[in-house]
Order: structure tokens, then sequence, then C-alpha cells
């Protein structure tokens, strides 16, 4: 929307106004560096929910039209481990889930907007799923 008003306000200065001159074309590449800044920082919207016998993952971008969303679920006995990645200002979390053939499969979720709590809050849950699967499998 940032990027499109940026245009259009260009194309009205080029045409009708040109009270920018050169400058005009700061109307274009501004939003375009945040659009751009946006996009590699990743998803904003990270939910978790360990309610029940699923586990219940989605990812969204505040802007629908740059990524689509991601949304898995999965019963919480196919869950093998799981990294929490942290690089600068960006942060994913990887999990390793089992998969029907007997492999495993790699999810991955865009973080970076979680608090430090939050991110807390996801590891202690997902480290009794892990523990809870362990002692399950040990038992047999």
């Amino acid at each position: 929307m940032i990027l499109s008003g940026g245009c259009i306000g260009f194309i009205v200065d080029k045409m009708r106004f040109d009270i920018l001159d050169e400058k005009s074309y700061i109307l274009i590449i501004v939003p375009a560096i945040l659009l751009i800044i946006n996009y590699l920082y990743g998803r904003q919207i990270f939910e978790y929910d360990s309610e029940g016998e699923a586990l219940h993952f989605r990812n969204r971008n505040i802007i629908p039209f740059i990524d689509k969303p991601l949304n898995d679920e999965f019963p919480k006995y196919k869950l093998i481990k799981f990294e929490m990645v942290s690089i600068l200002f960006f942060s994913r979390l990887y999990l390793t889930v089992s998969s029907k053939n007997g492999g495993s499969a790699i999810l991955k979720y865009e973080t970076s907007y979680l608090t430090k709590k939050e991110v807390n809050d996801l590891k202690t849950s997902l480290n009794k799923v892990i523990n809870a699967n362990k002692e399950k499998r040990h038992q047999e």
C-alpha cells in the first residue's frame, strides 16, 4: 500500500507538479526498501497451540501477498526434536517431525518478532512434548 502510494505520488509529481525534481525518486525507493526489509525479516505473526493431542503452528505475514502463510498441524508423538536459530535480528524455529515413510521432515518457522518470554515459553512447551515422547518410546 505504501509502495503503491509512493508510485502514485511519483507519477503525479512528474506529470503535474514537478515540485520535487530528482528527489521524486525517493517516493519509490524508500517504500521499495521497506518492502524488501519486511520480506527479508520474515513473517510477523507466529501462533502456536499445544492443547490436546496435536501441535498446531501458524506463521503468516501482515501483508498477505508477500508470502504464503504456513499452517501445519500434526500429532504430538511425531515431534522428534526442535532447534531455535538466532542470527543478529533473524530468528527461526526448525522442527524435525517423523513422516509416514519412516523418515523425517524439517519444518521452518520465522520467529523474529517473538519476545524473549514467548520464546522461552515455546521452548518449554516443546521440551515437555519431546520428553513425553521419549518416555513413551522408552516404556515400549
